[in-house]
């Protein structure tokens, strides 16, 4: 378990550290415009690619079944039908940049020239999209080959190539938001590269073959949509929640909205511990199912929940010890600071909310259950969430937060009846 998960927890922690790096660059510069355009054309990647991260999750379970079964043919469908699905995407994100750029930017806001360096940074980084999209497809393989070691030699190139291209073209060469722009271009091909080299090394050491009708007829991607399309609905509605809870911030004024921008670093900060052993859940748990081992199965999803509550009892202490810290750290407002530390006890109290809805989701990945996940997800979102904020707004921002809670404690419990139905059917009902 540690084999995958401690490397994917570096990996999650180097992604945070680009975006301070992005931060300082550009927030040194002599117009402040440049960083709110940064952060705009940041913002709208990170929602298109974290729309996309279905691919990385379908390719994990979907790879680990494979690997489970020995089934060398199956990993390279895996690998190829999600590269050709991936690149479709990445193509029509090209194709269709200025319409998505100018429905963006009227979305997010600004003043003209903010927009305008936004936009430049947008058209030159939609580019990446055929790196960036290819590279989840590889890092979710290597996940259900339970090997993390990869993914995290592609997170450090990219990282590490974006760090220092940053530095280069900004402070070196004098570019601005564009040299920003250019350096994740690099920095995803990159990482690509890293990427397929690892990839062509292991398929070499795997006897098989390319069972090419499998990639050239639609109705062969039956399975890959079946899980991939749930897993993008899925998405969704989780993005939906977490911009009601900022739009709804926004709504109760400009101090509980900075609060809660400051309050959100927690559940991130849980968030990266967390998921790199959902990772490992994803990886052994698919293995399992690949294999029909129900005792496998049991005793992943059983020393993985035990690990993760660990690690959300450490969070939840960390956080009542050095929270009013992790506060002044953040913001140097006062009236920020009183009000984040008014509902800093909801993030105390998050870890060990949340812990189950992190791990039932690596857990669900491997059992390629995807269309249970975006029904409980759906659930959780419209019918627990969203009524549960209505019936709540006398009592303003702890009402948004309850039901936030909720939401998270909703899933948790929504996907544990469901693993446990899973096991009642048994391992040939996956779905």
């Amino acid at each position: 378990m540690w084999r995958i998960a401690a490397p994917m927890i570096l990996s999650n922690i180097s992604v945070p550290l680009l975006g301070m790096v992005d931060t300082g660059v550009v927030g040194h510069l002599e117009n402040s415009t440049y960083l709110g355009a940064v952060a705009i054309g940041g913002m709208i990647f990170t929602f298109i690619y974290i729309g996309m991260n279905f691919l990385r999750m379908g390719t994990t379970g979907i790879a680990a079944q494979s690997y489970g079964a020995d089934d060398n043919d199956g990993l390279r469908v895996a690998l190829g039908q999600a590269l050709i699905v991936s690149f479709a995407i990445a193509i029509a994100l090209i194709v269709l940049q200025v319409p998505i750029a100018k429905i963006a930017l009227l979305l997010l806001g600004g003043d003209a020239e903010t927009q305008q360096h936004a936009a430049t940074y947008f058209f030159i980084r939609v580019w990446s999209a055929p790196g960036t999209l290819a590279n989840y497809v590889i890092i979710g393989w290597f996940l259900g080959l339970q090997n993390a070691r990869v993914p995290l030699l592609i997170f450090l190139t990219i990282n590490i190539t974006n760090i220092v291209l940053d530095l280069v073209f900004v402070l070196v060469l004098g570019m601005k938001v564009d040299g920003v722009a250019l350096a994740s271009v690099i920095a995803e091909y990159s990482g690509l590269a890293v990427g397929t080299t690892f990839a062509l090394g292991a398929l070499r050491k795997r006897a098989g073959h390319w069972p090419i009708e499998r990639f050239r007829k639609l109705a062969a991607y039956r399975a890959f949509f079946s899980v991939n399309a749930n897993l993008f609905v899925r998405t969704m509605a989780l993005m939906f929640t977490l911009a009601f809870v900022t739009a709804q911030g926004a709504r109760l004024g400009p101090a509980i909205l900075a609060a809660n921008a400051v309050l959100m670093n927690f559940q991130n900060l849980t968030a990266l511990g967390l998921d790199g052993i959902a990772h490992a859940a994803e990886a052994m748990v698919g293995r399992a199912v690949g294999q029909k081992d129900d005792n496998a199965l049991r005793h992943t999803v059983n020393l993985t929940l035990r690990w993760s509550v660990i690690f959300a009892a450490g969070f939840t202490l960390a956080y009542v010890v050095a929270g009013p810290l992790i506060v002044r750290t953040l913001t140097d407002l006062p009236d920020v600071r009183e009000t984040a530390m008014i509902y800093l006890p909801w993030l105390i109290a998050s870890p060990l909310i949340s812990v189950w809805s992190f791990l039932y989701d690596g857990v669900f990945v491997g059992m390629t259950r995807a269309r249970e996940m975006r029904n409980i997800m759906l659930i959780a979102a419209f019918f627990i969430f969203i009524p549960l904020w209505y019936v709540t707004q006398p009592f303003g921002n702890h009402g948004l937060w309850f039901a936030f809670m909720a939401f998270l404690a909703a899933r948790g419990i929504g996907m544990h009846l469901g693993y446990r139905r899973a096991l009642q059917e048994g391992l040939n009902h996956a779905s």
